[in-house]
C-alpha cells in the first residue's frame, strides 16, 4: 500500500518541540506512543501535531504492515467470520492483522493506546468496541484511521462505520412468522446498549404493527448474546401462562438456547415452537433441525472495514463514510405454521 512521502523528521520534531516548549526527544516519545510524558504535556504536543498537520509515516518494514483490530470479545464464530473477511483483504496487500481481545469490556484497557501507537499500524478497526475520544484524537494526530465495525452506538462524527441492515432483518424474520400464521411471537433480544439489537427489536415491533398484532411487552426478553441467555429466557417464556408459538432470537447462539429450552419442555421444533435466529453462522445449518435465520454478511462486513482502513491509510478519500450491507432471511426447517392448541 503506497504511503505519502515522510517529512524530514529532524526539522519537524524540532519545530513542534519549540512550539511546545519541550525537547525533541519528548516530542518523539509522544509521536511514537511511548510512556514517560505527563498527560498535560502529551496533550499539548498532540494538539500541535494535529494543528500543524505533521504526520508520522512509518517505514515500509514489518511494523507498518499491520491493521489493528480490537474486539469486545473473541469468543464466538461471529468474530471468526469477521476476521476471515478482514484477513482476505489484508493478505491481498501483504499485510497482517493484530488482534486485541477486551474480554467483554466495552473499552480497551488504559495502556492499550500506547501499545497500539508503539506498533504504528496502518489503521485501527474497532468491532463493537467503544474507543474513547482521547484515544481517537491520539490516533488522528498520527494520521491512523479508525473504523467502527458493527458499532455499539452511533459512531462519533468523523469515524467511518460498517454495519448491516438490522432493522430490516428483524422485520423480515417477524414477517415470516406472521405469514406462517403465528400471532404470539416472542423475541429474545440482546443488550439494549447495542445499536444492532435495538434495531432488530424495532424491526420486530414494526412487523407486528403492520400486521395489526398488538405487541405484548411480556413476550420481549433481554439476555446476553450466548446460548445460556437464549436457554434461560426461552425457558421463562415457555413456562409463562400463555407461551409463544414462535420465538425470534437476536442471534443464532440465543436461538440454539431456545432450541434447548424447547427440548427440555418436551416441545418439538418446529412442530410445537418455531424459532428464527440472526447471523447465519455455519452452526445454523448444522442445528437439528437446520435453523431459519437472518443472514448477516459478516465476511463482507469485515472485508469492507479493512478496505476502508487501507484506503484512508493510502491518503485516498472514501466513497461512503457509512456502509450498511443487506441482510437476507434464510428459510430452513425450524419454522412452520403454529400447531393447534
Amino acid at each position: 500500500m503506497p504511503r505519502d512521502p515522510q517529512p524530514r523528521q529532524e526539522v519537524t520534531l524540532a519545530h513542534i518541540a519549540k512550539l511546545a516548549g519541550v525537547s525533541a526527544p519528548t516530542v518523539s516519545k509522544v509521536i511514537n506512543g511511548h510512556p514517560g510524558v505527563s498527560s498535560s504535556t502529551r496533550r499539548r504536543i498532540e494538539d500541535l501535531v494535529k494543528e500543524h498537520g505533521w504526520r508520522r509515516r512509518p517505514d515500509t518494514g514489518e511494523s507498518s504492515a499491520v491493521v489493528e483490530v480490537v474486539f469486545e470479545s473473541l469468543d464466538s464464530l461471529w468474530a471468526l467470520e469477521l476476521i476471515r473477511g478482514m484477513d482476505e483483504v489484508t493478505q491481498a496487500y501483504g499485510m497482517v492483522l493484530g488482534l486485541t481481545d477486551m474480554r467483554g469490556r466495552r473499552s480497551p484497557h488504559a495502556g492499550w493506546i500506547d501499545q497500539v501507537l508503539a506498533r504504528r499500524p496502518l489503521g485501527v478497526i474497532a468491532v463493537s468496541a467503544d474507543i474513547a475520544e482521547r484515544h481517537h484524537d491520539r490516533l488522528a494526530s498520527r494520521n491512523i484511521p479508525l473504523i467502527a465495525l458493527d458499532p455499539r452506538g452511533e459512531p462519533e462524527h468523523g469515524v467511518p462505520s460498517v454495519g448491516a441492515t438490522n432493522w430490516n432483518g428483524g422485520l423480515s424474520a417477524t414477517r415470516h412468522l406472521l405469514e406462517l400464521g403465528h400471532r404470539r411471537i416472542a423475541m429474545v433480544n440482546g443488550p439494549d446498549t447495542l445499536m444492532c439489537c435495538r434495531a432488530r427489536l424495532d424491526g420486530y415491533r414494526a412487523a407486528l404493527d403492520a400486521a395489526g398484532v398488538p405487541a405484548d411487552p411480556g413476550l420481549v426478553r433481554t439476555a446476553p448474546l450466548y446460548v445460556e441467555g437464549g436457554r434461560s429466557q426461552g425457558t421463562a417464556l415457555l413456562e409463562s401462562p400463555e407461551p409463544p408459538t414462535a420465538v425470534f432470537a437476536a442471534n443464532d447462539l440465543q436461538a440454539l438456547g431456545v432450541y434447548q429450552a424447547a427440548h427440555r419442555a418436551g416441545l418439538r421444533v418446529p412442530e410445537d415452537l418455531s424459532v428464527v435466529g440472526f447471523d447465519d453462522l455455519p452452526l445454523a445449518q448444522w442445528a437439528d433441525p437446520p435453523m431459519t435465520t437472518v443472514r448477516q454478511p459478516l465476511k463482507k462486513m469485515g472485508a469492507a472495514a479493512a478496505q476502508m482502513a487501507l484506503t484512508l491509510a493510502s491518503g485516498a478519500a472514501l466513497g461512503e463514510d457509512r456502509v450498511e450491507l443487506a441482510t437476507r432471511l434464510e428459510v430452513r426447517a425450524s419454522t412452520a405454521p403454529p400447531a393447534c392448541r
